[in-house]
């Protein structure tokens, strides 16, 4: 079966570039993305790290602008760090402009504060935790599923927990997620209500023409609201990919009908790099580890490594991120879209999503070409 694909940026810096050089990049894929037949292009929040998507709903509107036809949207706004009238009333701004074309894809990521609040300040040891999964990596039908990987290992969450702490106005609680997501739909609506029954209407907002997603990453609550809402669910592989396909049975199993789906449907996620062969497609891929481990140290996202110039990462190091490398789809454009092909038999995927990161922009615009390219061929022959 073949599906469409989709692209998540994160609008990565590399290192000896700027943060304004990796804006540029994202508009000049996206354009590219578009004349390539990908039907999203999704962009990621991620804050106090080195990469340049930090105001994802800012660099949605500047794709918007620069585009004419692909879907725009967020993978996803973390929604503890906003209000729902903000989300709302930024979205709606940008529908106004480019009508029909946002996915508001909402994610928890930041309401952790209550999960790691009780923690030391700084937890430090002299190493990241190893080996403490105690699952095995299974194999089905060629997709790895590693062991879940487990918080615990990352060693310092100093820094996570002080970026928390400044992306949240002094004395203010993330809002219950269910209840915010309640809140955004009835926003767009045109039916919200505030505790004490007055009625607030988002201009713009309401009555935007914005498909809202939700976003996770095991079988928890995101899935679960996702089924009962009837809405479409974006499992996150590239990021968690021992849990993703238990998020996505937990929301195939809590579904029911809605006004906006009549049967589930599911993005599932996947990390690829693509070159004219194997080896150079590893070449490009080799620093990977390295970016991930700056990711679970907690010192956060570095500027990505240069292939040509990283040191091997340690024996501890690459154990910490063996669940990640050991699932990006690195190759030729044979290879990664067979291996795509076998995720998305195995999740039942309605729509596969790929973020691609590499040190050069040209890489990467050469990765993301070559994969429209097969996966073009591959619908042509189940066609």
């Amino acid at each position: 079966m073949s599906v469409p694909l989709s692209i998540l940026d994160l609008s990565p810096i590399s290192a000896g570039s700027t943060p304004q050089q990796a804006l540029r990049n994202t508009i000049d894929l996206a354009q590219h993305a578009e004349q390539w037949g990908y039907h999203r292009y999704w962009l990621a929040e991620h804050h106090f790290v080195s990469v340049a998507s930090s105001s994802s709903i800012t660099l949605i509107g500047l794709v918007a602008a620069a585009t004419s036809r692909i879907r725009v949207g967020s993978a996803a706004v973390q929604v503890g760090h906003h209000t729902s009238a903000s989300i709302v009333e930024a979205f709606g701004t940008i529908d106004a402009l480019y009508p029909g074309r946002l996915d508001l894809g909402l994610g928890r990521s930041g309401h952790r504060r209550a999960q790691f609040g009780a923690e030391p300040t700084h937890p430090k040891r002299e190493r990241p935790l190893v080996d403490t999964a105690t699952g095995r990596t299974e194999v089905r039908d060629g997709v790895v599923i590693p062991p879940p990987f487990d918080p615990r290992r990352v060693a310092d969450r100093s820094k996570y927990l002080a970026g928390l702490h400044a992306l949240h106005q002094e004395g203010a609680q993330p809002q219950d997620f269910a209840e915010q997501v309640d809140d955004i739909r009835a926003l767009l609506a045109g039916t919200y209500r505030t505790p004490d029954g007055f009625a607030l209407h988002a201009v713009p907002g309401e009555g935007a023409q914005v498909e809202v997603w939700l976003f996770g990453s095991s079988a928890g609550v995101s899935a679960e609201i996702a089924g009962r809402l009837g809405l479409p669910f974006a499992a996150a592989y590239h990021v968690a990919p021992g849990t993703a396909l238990d998020a996505v049975e937990s929301y195939r199993a809590a579904f029911q009908p809605s006004a906006q789906l009549a049967e589930p449907y599911v993005v599932v996620s996947a990390d690829v790099v693509v070159a004219e062969t194997d080896t150079a497609a590893k070449h490009l891929a080799s620093t990977y580890g390295h970016w991930v481990h700056g990711i679970r140290s907690g010192a956060g996202a570095p500027e990505y490594p240069d292939p040509g110039t990283a040191g091997p990462l340690t024996a501890d190091q690459a154990r910490l991120v063996a669940d990640r490398t050991t699932t990006q789809f690195v190759g030729s454009p044979n290879t990664v879209s067979e291996r795509l092909a076998a995720l998305q038999r195995v999740s039942g995927a309605d729509e596969l999503l790929v973020t691609s990161v590499t040190h050069a922009h040209a890489d990467r615009l050469e990765s993301h070409r070559l994969l429209a390219e097969a996966w073009s061929v591959r619908a042509a022959r189940a066609a």
